[in-house]
Order: C-alpha cells, then sequence, then structure tokens
C-alpha cells in the first residue's frame, strides 16, 4: 500500500492511516493538536507523537478548562516530567493557548465552528505528486496564525498552523500516490 513519503515507521504509519487529515469536528481534539503541535516546534512529528500518550496525562486528557486551571506549581512539575517536552515556553503556552481556547469556544459556541470558517466548512484538498510539492505554509495558514495570535495564543505560527490545518483535516495534503489521497 502506498503512503505519504513521511510515513515510515509503525507509529507514523498508524497515524498517517487513521488520523491525519481526517477532519476533526470534536473540540477536545482541536486542543490536543494545537498542545502538540505547539510542542513540536523545532522537533520532529515522531518525538511528540512517542509522547503523546504523556501528554494526555500531564495535560488532563487535553480538557481545555482544566488546563487553563493550571497553577505555578502544576507548571513547575510538568518541566520535570521527562515524558513531555521539557520547554518553559511551550508548556506555559499551553496553559495560555487553553484560556485563549475557551475564549473561542464562548464567542463562537465551539473552537470547530471558529475554526471550519476558514475554509467555508469543507476540507481544501490539493494535488502534491511529492512531498517537495507540500508547502511550509498557505495564505491559509498565514490568516488562521494571524487570527490566533490576535486572540491572545502563542505557538501558532504559519508553519505550525499549516501543520495543525493539516492534522485536523482542514487541509488534505496526501500525496496522489498516497492511498488515502481523494478528490
Amino acid at each position: 500500500m502506498k503512503r505519504c513519503a513521511w510515513a515510515t515507521d509503525p507509529l507514523m504509519i498508524e497515524y498517517h492511516d487513521r488520523e491525519w487529515g481526517v477532519p476533526v469536528h470534536d473540540d477536545r481534539v482541536f486542543f490536543e493538536f494545537l498542545i502538540l503541535e505547539g510542542a513540536q516546534a523545532g522537533l520532529s512529528w515522531q518525538v511528540v507523537l512517542r509522547k503523546r500518550d504523556a501528554y494526555r496525562d500531564a495535560f488532563a486528557r487535553f480538557d481545555p478548562a482544566a488546563v487553563a486551571r493550571f497553577s505555578r506549581a502544576r507548571v513547575e512539575r510538568l518541566l520535570g516530567d521527562s515524558a513531555i517536552v521539557r520547554n518553559r515556553a511551550k508548556v506555559e503556552g499551553a496553559v495560555r493557548n487553553a484560556g485563549a481556547f475557551l475564549r473561542v469556544q464562548d464567542e463562537f459556541g465551539s473552537f470547530d465552528r471558529y475554526i471550519w470558517r476558514f475554509v467555508d466548512g469543507k476540507p481544501v484538498r490539493v494535488r502534491r505528486r511529492s512531498a517537495r510539492d507540500v508547502p511550509a505554509s498557505t495564505p491559509l495558514s498565514d490568516a488562521v496564525s494571524k487570527d490566533l495570535r490576535r486572540r491572545d495564543f502563542t505557538f501558532v505560527g504559519t508553519t505550525i498552523c499549516y501543520s495543525f490545518l493539516q492534522a485536523c483535516g482542514l487541509v488534505d495534503d496526501h500525496l496522489t500516490s498516497c492511498f488515502k489521497y481523494r478528490i
């Protein structure tokens, strides 16, 4: 079975086949990917996937209301947890993003309603023949990044946002040779 070129080991293959590019409509999953994509900055996605279960435990099963209430002491404990990426800016950013996420939910009724409006409620499907054809960012990810930053999110640069949009299925970047490709 042909897959996108980056799906090379069992963990990445399972993620590719079951999750990547599948449209998300669950706010908790959106919050999970926001935290994980931010944690990935400067690292490989494979590293973050290996730590995913630890992140679920450390970040209250990705409940944004619970994470928004994390105390200074809780943040310090997380910085000592070798099972996650121990970067102060990323951990504190996840707590800050939880508060911003809750404000978006209050304003739009759900994060789902907020984020899908950027693509008119339908995944953007493109024809990419090779990994070289997949951009690091697009005008869409620029717009999402700008709007998230305006709403006080952090670790949401345009490259991180593009990865987030791909992961959550707002952009379908499966290569044309991949069995998951559909247009």
